[in-house]
């Protein structure tokens, strides 16, 4: 299955709203998603040190389930990265045109943009 950068970042949203105490698996929806994709990156912010998280995969699933209890330092980091909408398209827009995409790329690449608005907004100040 494909790493879905958009899914990813609703995820994180979604886990960082505190709407819910942690994450089960079959527990969440998201339109547009099969409950499949959910839980197979479900498993990648574990694996990608975004969230905290332990295995629950029930007998008969495909894929690895895990049940999600919170948003590590790091996936905090990324929810305020990719918080502003037009830094998001933005950064989404570099990577489309190019191909592939790491998560470290976009990383990088969403701090470049924060960087590049911080200091706008610092020239712009009448401090």
């Amino acid at each position: 299955m494909k790493r879905d950068f958009e899914l990813i970042r609703k995820m994180i949203f979604a886990l960082e709203s505190g709407d819910h105490d942690g994450w089960m698996p079959d527990d969440y929806k998201i339109p547009g998603y099969s409950q499949e994709q959910i839980d197979y990156h479900t498993y990648l912010l574990v694996d990608g040190g975004l969230a905290y998280g332990e295995k629950a995969t029930q007998a008969g699933h495909k894929v690895v389930e895990y049940f999600i209890s919170r948003l590590t330092w790091a996936g905090h980091e990324f929810v305020e990265l990719a918080s502003d909408e037009s830094r998001w398209r933005k950064a989404m827009g570099i990577f489309n045109e190019g191909g592939g995409i790491t998560f470290a790329e976009l990383s990088h690449v969403l701090v470049a943009l924060l960087k590049t608005k911080s200091a706008e907004i610092i020239n712009n100040s009448t401090l």
